[in-house]
């Protein structure tokens, strides 16, 4: 980002950098700590709070800080930040409601936890970044309009795939082009795994099994797309998408003729996601766009892009926690969302992994029981599908069938439980239809508690 890295020189240079709070130091927390720390100018990691302690002082460590101070009172957070001190602490509101701070960055891959930190953080006029397709894929219009109410920024990150996809998206729209399609290239797609057979790849990388088999499983992607949706007003075309399989290594220009070009060319859509396995590069991100005009077709053509009137625009690479300062120097600096919901458009939906038994508890995202299917959201209102966002400790009232797709009338919700109450209040809000934004003046219940 050009303008971005511009401006980050010039608050270093000024000495007023972003001040940013980190919830969450595993896997990606601590390479953005890496990366914050060590390279980007104009952007200070004041705060790292996580579940256990240890994990946050390693992140510093890591990048090079010596000396953190441990802090567990409102007090001591802000006289660490005030004197210049890498604070570190178990306890995420202290980061939410911190004076010194200007952004939250949420990184845990939680639902439940992450909407509390999401909304602390808002109630105290932070913007929030969250590097969590899961969260946002399941209450993040809800959490949008309560960010635009409190007046700051509520954002899904560049670098992942979703921030990556959406970039694109706005530079092709920005030239002129209608896109009709965001997509996301996979090398694998088997909704059978599990964190038993992730186990020797997660271990290779580092990471936890159940994140990675989300991956594998399609969970994660369909959140992805989802999420992605959501900002454009895309849909899917049918559940779970298309998601063509081509033959490992075939070129992206060729692979997307495994879409429907009819379906793509029709005139009124809104346009879709989807995605592809084992086409290059990969792991990529592409638009397919439109373009109609003969004169601005022969441009293209002279250009290498074909003939039209479909064209394909792709980031061969997406750089993760590389990317994620550019997100909050948007944010901070540029009122700048890199992705943020419309409206719900497509949901993720619970598919059965495995047969399950009435009384069993369902698993998280990523185990052995369930796996996530995107699904446009208007069908989820009607049918009364479980979003998988919200499955995790449910208790089936009946046996399920492999690859049977869950309702809320098959389980007992949790009591009490965050995530319920911010999905009936974004049902409410946004109305059954969920195909527009509606009511946004009306008060917010979740929001307002507390203050």
């Amino acid at each position: 980002m050009i303008i971005v890295d511009t401006a980050l020189k010039k608050r270093e240079a000024e000495g007023r950098p972003i001040r940013v709070g980190m919830v969450g130091a595993g896997f990606m927390g601590r390479g953005i700590a890496l990366q914050i720390v060590g390279v980007v100018p104009g952007i200070d990691l004041v705060a790292i709070a996580n579940r256990h302690v240890d994990g946050a002082r390693r992140a510093y460590e890591e990048a090079g800080v010596t000396g953190t101070r441990e802090v567990s009172t409102q007090q001591d957070m802000d006289a660490a930040i005030s004197r210049g001190e890498y604070a570190i602490t178990d306890d995420a509101n202290l980061i939410c409601r911190a004076k010194g701070i200007d952004a939250v960055l949420e990184v845990t891959g939680a639902v439940e936890f992450s909407a509390a930190v999401a909304l602390e953080a808002i109630r105290h006029q932070k913007h929030i970044v969250v590097m969590n397709a899961e969260l946002d894929g399941t209450v993040g219009p809800i959490l949008k309009a309560y960010s635009d109410e409190a007046g700051v920024i509520f954002t899904n990150t560049d670098g992942d795939q979703p921030g990556v996809m959406m970039n694109l998206y706005r530079f092709v729209k920005g030239i002129g082009v209608e896109p009709v399609m965001c997509g996301n290239i996979k090398g694998l797609h088997d909704p059978y795994r599990n964190p038993t057979t992730q186990e020797g790849f997660a271990r290779q990388w580092k990471q936890k099994a159940n994140m990675v088999t989300s991956f594998a499983d399609g969970t994660k992607i369909s959140f992805e797309q989802a999420i992605v949706a959501n900002a454009t007003g895309m849909r899917v075309a049918q559940r779970g998408m298309w998601g063509p399989t081509v033959p490992s290594g075939t070129p992206l220009d060729e692979a997307i003729r495994s879409f429907p070009q009819d379906e793509l060319l029709a005139e009124g859509t809104a346009g879709y996601v989807d995605y592809l396995v084992g086409a290059v590069p990969g792991p990529g991100v592409f638009v397919i766009g439109r373009h109609d005009h003969p004169l601005q077709q022969h441009y293209l053509n002279l250009y290498k892009l074909g003939q039209g009137p479909l064209y394909v625009f792709y980031t061969p690479y997406h750089l993760c926690h590389f990317e994620v300062h550019n997100t909050i120097a948007r944010a901070v600096l540029f009122d700048d969302a890199t992705l943020a919901p419309v409206a719900p458009f497509v949901e993720v939906v619970t598919a059965a992994k495995i047969d399950l038994k009435a009384g069993e508890t369902i698993d998280g995202l990523g185990y052995y029981m369930t796996y996530g299917l995107a699904e446009n959201a208007d069908v989820v209102e009607r049918d009364d599908l479980l979003p998988i966002g919200v499955a995790e400790g449910c208790v089936l009232r009946r046996d399920v069938a492999k690859d049977e797709v869950l309702t809320y009338a098959d389980v007992k919700l949790p009591d009490g439980r965050l995530i319920d109450r911010l999905r009936q209040e974004q049902r409410e809000r946004f109305g059954k239809s969920y195909t527009k934004n509606s009511g946004l003046g009306r008060p917010n219940p979740v929001l307002t508690e507390g203050r």
